[in-house]
């Protein structure tokens, strides 16, 4: 999609310097892209303690 916006320039000159992205398009778009995986995460977060796990994990550690 194509779109035009107005970017606050010492945002996005700190989102280059610590992304390392080479482009202003490549910084919007990793910085979406965490938008939606910290979002997913907080939804993941919800069923904390609400579902049910059968395992062995010290055994399932010995197996790696």
């Amino acid at each position: 999609m194509r779109t035009n916006i107005v970017i606050d320039d010492k945002l996005m000159a700190d989102a280059l310097k610590l992304t390392g992205a080479k482009t202003k398009r490549e910084a919007v778009e990793l910085g979406l892209k965490a938008l939606i995986r910290l979002n997913k995460q907080q939804a993941i977060k919800k069923f904390k303690g609400k579902l049910k796990w059968d395992g062995d994990l010290d055994s399932m550690r010995l197996n790696r």
